[in-house]
């Protein structure tokens, strides 16, 4: 006899959501989510194979939400002065304010993405297609990235991407995220105007030097 599936996986990345917001990853299991929805520990094993792929599967969701936010951010302010380096600008700051929209707006997801590691999903097996789903955000997020980079300098070389990792990687990490200040109206100020004062100083331009 079939083994039932849960009909809504939804519903169960939901769950997942919910719970690492209010009680942290850890708190995370197929007990507690089967509990929490109210189908058989099972029928979550039939869909999901591991707690880990469950939480992959909600990372997962979780992230291609942001990048979505993230992208329709960086589209609205390219828009209106579409080709100028003042939208660029715009652009790069939208993109490093992602992090905080995204918890605005989607709080569980955001304490979902933020509060678990793509490389700690990764560390234990998983089925081929999720493991390769979870490397290909990685390959939007670049796009994006080399996408900035060209509308502020025309530029898609190693050197222009990694200004713009720092502005929407590495600045929002260390002003907002690492110090737990998304809800904080100084620390956002403050982000934006760091990212705008990174972007006054170009990359260096290796190209001429015959460098990739």
């Amino acid at each position: 006899m079939p083994r039932p599936r849960v009909h809504d996986p939804d519903s169960v990345l939901d769950a997942v959501e919910h719970l690492v917001s209010r009680s942290g990853p850890h708190a995370v299991s197929i007990r507690a989510i089967s509990s929490a929805i109210g189908v058989s520990n099972g029928a979550l094993y039939h869909t999901f194979s591991s707690r880990n792929e469950l939480m992959a599967h909600a990372w997962l969701r979780a992230g291609r939400r942001f990048l979505q936010l993230q992208t329709a951010l960086v589209d609205d302010a390219l828009h209106p002065q579409s080709g100028t380096q003042e939208a660029g600008v715009d652009a790069v700051v939208a993109a490093a304010d992602a992090p905080i929209a995204f918890a605005e707006r989607h709080p569980d997801s955001a304490a979902l993405l933020l509060g678990v590691r793509r490389d700690e999903l990764l560390a234990d097996p998983l089925p081929e297609t999720t493991a390769d789903a979870l490397r290909d955000l990685d390959g939007e997020l670049i796009a994006l990235m080399v996408r900035l980079a060209d509308a502020m300098w025309s530029r898609r070389d190693a050197a222009a991407v990694d200004v713009i990792t720092a502005c929407i990687v590495d600045l929002p990490t260390a002003l907002v995220l690492r110090r737990d200040r998304l809800g904080t109206p100084t620390a956002r100020a403050r982000l934006q105007a760091a990212v705008r004062a990174a972007l006054t100083i170009p990359p260096p331009d290796h190209r001429r030097k015959g460098r990739p």
